[in-house]
């Protein structure tokens, strides 16, 4: 896995350099400060994944996630900010992740290995933040059945895992999902699944976080 880090504190680069050099499967390409200078080494080097901080000087890092929306280049947000305005922006903007920089070198390592497999991975600490809405009631939209399904999701079941546990077909389980979403707003299972942990439908936890996501389609 090939990462490119683009920060604009030298102790935070040498940190997270640090960290990932000790796993052998990936490689730093490079590490940037600017924005211009960032996406100029991510063309050249093409990494599978960019870290990026949201303040690069007087400039933000989301202009390079922007930029790479359309890349084969994944981002994963890298910050110390909880603000509503930024993580909205982060999801916006394109990037996959959005990880504090309080986080554990585990939760970091986990997050960049699920964004590499194509998940999507928000620090669970934002829960509260993603899932806030006008109306607390949501739940109340969701029939039994569909409820009994959105527990499944936040258990990290896949369909026939559903559909196993709650003796139902494999298609009835996509039904109900597919409900689900569309009635709670979500646009996938990843949200759906921490939703679920939001609302205390099921506890949340670093162990089931890996679970959890590793059956997100």
């Amino acid at each position: 896995m090939k990462i490119v880090i683009v920060d604009d504190h030298p102790l935070v680069r040498r940190g997270l350099s640090a960290v990932l050099t000790l796993e052998h499967d990936i490689e730093i390409m490079g590490e940037s400060e600017m924005v211009e200078e960032a996406i100029e080494l991510i063309e050249e080097t093409k990494p599978d994944l960019a870290i990026v901080d949201i303040k690069l000087g007087n400039r933000s890092g989301f202009e390079v996630v922007e930029q790479l929306k359309d890349s084969s280049c994944r981002c994963m947000i890298l910050t110390s900010s909880m603000m509503e305005m930024d993580v909205r922006r982060a999801e916006a903007a394109g990037a996959e992740g959005y990880v504090l920089k309080e986080a554990l070198p585990e939760e970091l390592l986990l997050a960049i290995k699920l964004i590499f497999k194509g998940k999507k991975y928000y620090d669970p600490g934002l829960m509260e933040i993603l899932f806030k809405k006008d109306d607390d009631n949501d739940l109340h939209k969701l029939t039994p059945k569909e409820r009994e399904v959105l527990i499944g999701l936040g258990e990290g079941l896949s369909n026939s895992g559903i559909a196993d546990k709650l003796v139902v077909t494999e298609f009835t389980v996509k039904k109900h999902v597919s409900q689900i979403l569309s009635k709670l707003n979500l646009n996938d299972r990843t949200q759906a699944a921490l939703y679920a942990h939001s609302r205390g439908l099921v506890n949340f936890s670093m162990d089931t976080a890996g679970s959890m996501h590793q059956n997100f389609q």
